[in-house]
C-alpha cells in the first residue's frame, strides 16, 4: 500500500466557532503552535503557509475546502527537511462538530507515500499541538512545551 496517514480525535470544552478561530487565526496559533502563524485568507484555492518566528516558511500548500466552522481541508508540504519536501504534498483535513458543550475535532493528515517521513514527523508533533490547543481553549494557557520554536531548527 502506497499510503500513510495520521488521524486523531480530540474533544475540547469550547464551541466549534471558537475552535475554528483557534485553528486559523495567528493570535491563537502563536500561543500553542511554537510561536508560528499561518498566512492565509481561508478561501478555496488560496495559498496557505506556516511561518516560523524567524520568518522562514515551514510548510505551505493550498486551501482545498473551507466550510467554517465545520470543515477545512488543504494540501501540505513541509519545506525545511529535504526528505519530507521530496515526498510532495499531503492532505490535511479538520472536521469540527459540536457535541453538547464540547467541540469534536477530527484531524486527518495523509499522503500517497508508503512509510512517509512526513507522517512519521506529524505523528509526534500533532499530539503535542492538539493537547496545547485544548489546554489553551479550556484554561486560557497553552502547554509550556509548545509555546516556543524549538532551538536549533
Amino acid at each position: 500500500m502506497n499510503h500513510s496517514q495520521f488521524a486523531s480525535v480530540t474533544y475540547i470544552r469550547t464551541t466549534v466557532e471558537k475552535l475554528w478561530q483557534a485553528l486559523t487565526q495567528p493570535d491563537y496559533t502563536r500561543q500553542y503552535w511554537c510561536d508560528t502563524w499561518q498566512d492565509c485568507d481561508w478561501k478555496p484555492g488560496s495559498s496557505w503557509r506556516i511561518i516560523a518566528p524567524d520568518g522562514r516558511m515551514v510548510d505551505q500548500g493550498v486551501v482545498l475546502e473551507a466550510d467554517p466552522p465545520r470543515r477545512l481541508s488543504l494540501t501540505w508540504r513541509h519545506e525545511l527537511n529535504a526528505e519530507m519536501l521530496e515526498e510532495g504534498y499531503s492532505r490535511l483535513t479538520y472536521e469540527l462538530e459540536q457535541v453538547g458543550t464540547s467541540a469534536k475535532l477530527t484531524l486527518t493528515q495523509e499522503i500517497d507515500v508508503a512509510d512517509s517521513k512526513l507522517i512519521r514527523a506529524v505523528s509526534t508533533g500533532w499530539p503535542m499541538i492538539l493537547s496545547s490547543l485544548k489546554s489553551l481553549l479550556e484554561t486560557g494557557e497553552p502547554l509550556e512545551e509548545s509555546r516556543h520554536w524549538p532551538k536549533g531548527t
